[in-house]
């Protein structure tokens, strides 16, 4: 019942209320300005206003089902630095770090946000991978979304609510250019696709500072079943 309210409130919030800045994309560059090669990166830095953004917040810390996983590093086991959830179509199993995941099935909330989402990417997605960070503790290190289940060049779609943090990249290859930097503010969008996972990797750094949770959103498309 609450779902559905939240679901209800959600929808009407997103038809009734406008936002003249959350259909402005934003293409990242290099701290030079200068295009970043081998990549398309996009945000959206107002996708869901604060209101959505903080209602949805509060919606998804207290009823999606996070875990704890733990993951193998120089032979010991150790907790992941955050908590995690993967809901998706029936069959949609994914392996992340190491860890197989067998899907949640679509809350309402979930499937609004979701439907928002895939009308700007123009993309159907069929999955999404969660995560917690409860404060400065929690972070994932640098890494690519380029796991077989997701095809060649998958389009990642990443929504974020609650806490501002850093978003890095860097090039795997060509160490000659910056690392990228951008805020992932609460309600943005940012949009990755082309070879981008190919070519770079990505990673939330943890901080020595004081910071609020903030809930991530990475919707994707598994090519196949398990």
């Amino acid at each position: 019942m609450k779902d559905n309210f939240i679901n209800q409130l959600s929808l009407d919030l997103f038809h009734q209320l406008e936002d003249n800045t959350k259909n402005t994309a934003e293409v990242l560059t290099l701290p030079d300005g200068k295009p970043m090669p081998n990549a398309e990166v996009i945000i959206y830095r107002s996708f869901f206003n604060e209101l959505e953004s903080n209602t949805l917040f509060q919606e998804l810390l207290n009823n999606i089902k996070w875990r704890q996983d733990r993951m193998k590093l120089y032979g010991k086991e150790h907790d992941l630095p955050r908590l995690i959830a993967w809901y998706g179509d029936e069959g949609r199993s994914y392996t992340f770090s190491g860890i197989p995941m067998n899907p949640d099935t679509w809350t309402q909330t979930l499937l609004s946000i979701k439907q928002k989402t895939e009308e700007t990417v123009e993309v159907e997605f069929n999955s999404v991978l969660l995560n917690l960070y409860r404060s400065g503790k929690d972070g994932i290190s640098w890494h690519s979304d380029d796991e077989k289940e997701l095809g060649k060049n998958p389009v990642i779609a990443s929504v974020s609510f609650g806490e501002a943090r850093r978003f890095q990249m860097k090039h795997k290859l060509d160490k000659s250019l910056e690392k990228l930097e951008v805020n992932l503010t609460n309600g943005s969008l940012l949009i990755m696709k082309g070879s981008t996972q190919h070519h770079w990797q990505h990673q939330i750094p943890k901080t020595a500072k004081a910071v609020e949770p903030r809930i991530n959103l990475t919707f994707r498309v598994i090519q196949t079943t398990k």
